[in-house]
Parts: structure tokens; sequence; C-alpha cells
């Protein structure tokens, strides 16, 4: 009886939480009542060298699928990041060289085996099969649909109204991603709301080559630590899944209020506390987040380290350490800072004269005190988050 009950309470959240829609949800409540052992498919374009949170959500639900019993299916898109999914696009994206592709591979299944089991996932590239048959195979797929299907969709749409242009090869890739779903014989597709026309796409695919038309499940999309845009690499409002438990709870903190409810759904097993308090609850969710990407022990410990620093004001008490030679010692502020952490003159400059930067405890943002003699022990202080202790040999 307990568990019929644990079952149902699954298939429950399989269905509901952080769902937007399901096509057919009769048809897929109906085989997972039933206990159908389903092929479940979520594919990703190695587009960037890592995963975020916001693809922790059709990766944690495609783990939902895999602890009902279900076959999940991790498709790397190698083939179609040549391309460019066009989704959500008002320009044409620039194709991935084979280099880039390859390199921004070589993470990911690690990292998404932190939330779904990998052993037990079939893990495939679509270029296994989109790379077979060559033209053949190219022009047998886009004969699953018309340009006036393909050109329905909203991005297009609205780039013809602006007059931009879009790429021949941009039309191919929805027909492309859906013959993925042929070539594993999809029973499901997962996908964020912004892939609706992609996974429609490829029930139209599926039915053209006379095979059952999948189910498929939206999912919603997460807004980024701006609060505004979905969350996104290129758009630099991302949590990666491999940033270091220090900075994975700190940007959970950076995290406008208003979205906290929403991460707490999208992100994990638990509900928003009614009437919590919103610092409270964040740092809460910070807590969860990291335990469940590291250890309990971990997320303690960043925990405590958050409190004394932020809540308390007390310094850290594990630091990088930052290592200068006498030699090339950088004279300025402005040198020690992209020594630190990268970037451009530019940025330096717009951190350092916003108060950003503390040297010693000392505000450095005045342009006539920005020279500096640096000695053992000396600590570098960038935004809230960033300390380094100097070490000079």
């Amino acid at each position: 009886m307990q568990k019929k009950e644990n079952k149902e309470r699954l298939i429950e959240t399989v269905l509901n939480r952080a769902v937007e829609e399901v096509i057919v949800k009769d048809h897929l409540a109906e085989a997972l009542g039933h206990g159908k052992k389903l092929r479940v498919k979520l594919g990703i374009d190695p587009t960037a060298p890592a995963l975020h949170l916001g693809h922790s959500v059709v990766l944690r639900k495609l783990r939902q699928f895999q602890d009902l019993g279900h076959k999940i299916v991790f498709i790397i898109g190698d083939f179609t990041a040549r391309i460019g999914d066009p989704s959500g696009r008002n320009v044409t994206r620039k194709p991935l060289s084979e280099k880039d592709i390859k390199t921004n591979m070589r993470g990911y299944l690690g990292e998404a085996s932190k939330i779904i089991n990998i052993e037990k996932t079939e893990v495939r590239r679509n270029s296994e099969w989109l790379e077979k048959g060559g033209l053949k195979n190219i022009l047998s797929i886009a004969q699953s649909a018309t340009v006036q299907q393909v050109l329905k969709r909203d991005d297009f749409k609205k780039r013809l109204d602006e007059d931009s242009e879009i790429s021949m090869i941009e039309t191919l890739y929805p027909l492309l991603q859906g013959y993925d779903s042929v070539a594993v014989k999809a029973d499901v597709e997962l996908g964020g709301t912004d892939q609706k026309f992609n996974l429609l796409m490829g029930r139209r695919v599926q039915r053209h080559f006379g095979l059952p038309e999948q189910d498929i499940m939206t999912l919603a999309l997460l807004e980024g630590t701006d609060g505004a845009k979905k969350m996104s690499k290129s758009v630099g409002n991302y949590i990666a899944l491999g940033d270091s438990p220090s900075d994975m709870f700190g940007k959970i903190m950076a995290v406008p209020d208003a979205l906290i409810p929403k991460y707490y759904t999208l992100l994990t097993d638990f509900d928003y506390p009614p009437n919590g308090e919103p610092y409270e609850t964040k740092k809460a969710l910070a807590k969860i987040i990291v335990t469940q990407y590291y250890s309990p022990i971990i997320s303690k410990k960043t925990y405590d380290e958050w409190v004394r620093v932020f809540s308390k004001r007390e310094k850290p008490q594990e630091m990088s350490e930052l290592l200068i030679s006498k030699e090339k010692a950088p004279q300025d502020i402005v040198g020690l800072f992209i020594l630190a952490m990268g970037g451009s003159k530019s940025n330096a400059w717009r951190q350092i004269q916003a108060g950003g930067v503390r040297l010693n405890d000392k505000v450095i943002a005045n342009v006539k005190e920005s020279m500096i003699n640096l000695a053992n022990g000396d600590i570098l202080q960038i935004g809230k988050r960033h300390f380094f202790r100097i070490k000079v040999s």
C-alpha cells in the first residue's frame, strides 16, 4: 500500500511540478499509471562549456522519470550545435566549430551526473544518425514539414517582420531535432517552454516516418540572477553546476526576493515556506541547493562561513592565495585587480570607482590613491564575496 501511494505521489510530481504543459496529458498519465516503461528523451546542444541551474530544471524532471523506472535518453546535440537552435533568437546564431563543440561536451556528462544516474542513462550523440546518409538523409527528413509550417514559429515570424535574415540551415534545425526522436524511438520529450515548437516538430517527424507520436512536456524557464532574463551563459546571469560551494551560495543570495518561491519549486523538492522571511528563506534555499550538488557537511560549512562574513562582517577563515613575484608585482590597484580576477582595465576601473575594492579593509576608489605597495599577508577584497591573501615571493 505504501509503495503504491509513493508511486502515485511521484507520478503527480512528474506531471505537475515545474510543468507548464503536457501534450497529451491524459495519454501520458495513463501510460505512467499502467506502468508502461517509457523512453524519455532530453537533448542539450553543447553551446557552452558548462551546465547551469537552468539546465537542472529539465534534468531534475528527467531524474523523476528515471526514479519511476523509465529509460531516460540524454542526447548531446553535437551535430545540431553546428547549426544553432534559433529558439528565442532575433539573429542567426553563430555556428560552433568542431573544436568548440568537443571542448563544451567535455564536462557535460560529469555535471549531468550530479542529477541523473548516468550509469542507467542511455547517452547518445545525434551525430550518430545525422551524419549518416548524407544529403539523401537530410532531404528525407526535410520532407516531413512544409516551409509554411516551419516559418510559423514566433522567432521566425518576428525576424521576417523586422526584415532580419533567416538562414536556410536554421529552418532545418527543428526537423533535425525532431529526427532525434525518430532515431531513439522516444515516447516522451522534455524541454523548456521556449522549445515547444521543436518538441511539436518531433511529433510531426515521427508521424512522417510511421512512428507513434511522442508526448511532450514543457517546463518553466528559470530567470537568472538578474531577475529578468532566462538564465544563460551568454547573458552572464547564470549559476553553474560546477561553481564552488561559496560561489553557488553567494549567487543564490543575489537572486531577487520575488524569484525565491519559483527557485524552490523548480530547483528543489521543497515548497517555499509560507509567511517565510525573505532573507532567511533565501539562506535556507542556498543551503539546500549546495547540499544537492555537494554534501550536507560542505553545505553547513558554506552556510556558517556566509553568516560569519556577511552577517557578522568578519573575514572568511579560508581565502584564495594570490601569488605575486617581486619583479612583476603590479604597481597599482588596477593591475592587482586584473591579476586576481582577470578581465579588462575598464571593468576593473568600474568596480574600483564604485567602491567595490578594498586592500587591508581600506576602500580604494580614487584614481590618485591607486598606487600600491604590497606585502605578505595583505588582504584584497573584491566585491562582497572575493577575498585574496597576498603572498609576495
